[in-house]
């Protein structure tokens, strides 16, 4: 029975399914470097890695409950823990309190600004699955709440949130809309039937250029920034790699199929991946 209840636990926090705590961490990490001016020491790399792990299965948790009553009409989430009644609300909840506790635990080693600013980051976790409902494009809901370790990242190392820090979390914003887009086509179809709000319903047929523009103006702001902060070559060649990552997205998204869609948004994190590895390589031989 216990061996039965952690693996429920594992499935409800996507254990088995990194890519969406990887999607936070690229561009937290990458802000940690940049706010760091290179790099940050174990400290702050360890905190805000295990952090970003820790918070993302908090959300979770809170998303499946508040959900619960939609996952089941949709295919893809009809047999998530808490949708199934595998795991009961309280213990979903439980489970995300104590994960966010953790992470709290962790943000407590750091500075005042930085807690304090970990306050607003819980509070757009816990609003985002209710956005859904109400906003027509929650995504970028979604894009706020994915970024808030952006403006942490500079709090921890420079006890303060500058300009640059919110020209990075705009640029990350956009690069959700884009990958939580292609996410969004996949359940186009059932979502028109329950009433969902996203995304790929609201722009249309204009999604595929949506998400195209979402990724070039990520791309743009982050390599103007880059550039700002003296980085190389080196940093250059990652972000062609990562722009050519995106026209390979729009390969497997211009026909709108359901495998196609989803295949673009799983390999998201790679293309977070190649733009921190720029920076770190540029910081590297700078």
């Amino acid at each position: 029975m216990l061996s039965r209840r952690l693996a429920l636990y594992l499935d409800l926090i996507r254990w088995n399914r990194p890519a969406g705590w990887l999607l936070l961490l690229w561009p937290t990490l990458g802000a940690l470097w940049l706010a760091a001016d290179g790099w940050p020491g174990w400290h702050l790399l360890v905190v805000f890695v295990l952090g970003t792990i820790l918070m993302r299965s908090a959300g979770c948790c809170v998303n499946d409950v508040a959900d619960r009553d939609f996952d089941r009409h949709v295919k893809r989430t009809a047999q998530r823990p808490v949708t199934s009644g595998a795991i009961s609300v309280k213990e979903a909840l439980a489970l995300g309190g104590g994960l966010a506790l953790a992470a709290f635990g962790l943000v407590l080693t750091t500075n005042r600004l930085t807690v304090a600013w970990s306050f607003g980051a819980l509070a757009v976790t816990l609003a985002y699955p209710f956005a859904k409902r109400f906003v027509s494009v929650p995504q970028a809901v979604l894009g706020i709440a994915f970024s808030f370790g952006i403006p942490m990242a500079f709090t921890a190392v420079q006890s303060d949130v500058p300009a640059v820090a919110g020209w990075l979390l705009l640029g990350n914003l956009f690069w959700v809309l884009a990958y939580d887009t292609e996410y969004a086509m996949v359940d186009r179809d059932d979502d028109l039937k329950i009433g969902m709000k996203t995304s790929a319903i609201t722009f249309g047929r204009l999604d595929v250029a949506a998400v195209m523009g979402s990724y070039a103006l990520f791309l743009g702001i982050w390599t103007a920034v880059g550039l700002r902060a003296g980085l190389g070559w080196l940093f250059i060649v990652a972000i062609g790699v990562a722009a050519a990552q995106a026209v390979w997205h729009w390969r497997l998204i211009r026909d709108r199929t359901r495998e196609g869609c989803f295949k673009a948004f799983r390999l998201n994190h790679w293309l977070g991946f190649t733009v921190f590895a720029g920076i770190v390589a540029g910081y590297a031989v700078r």
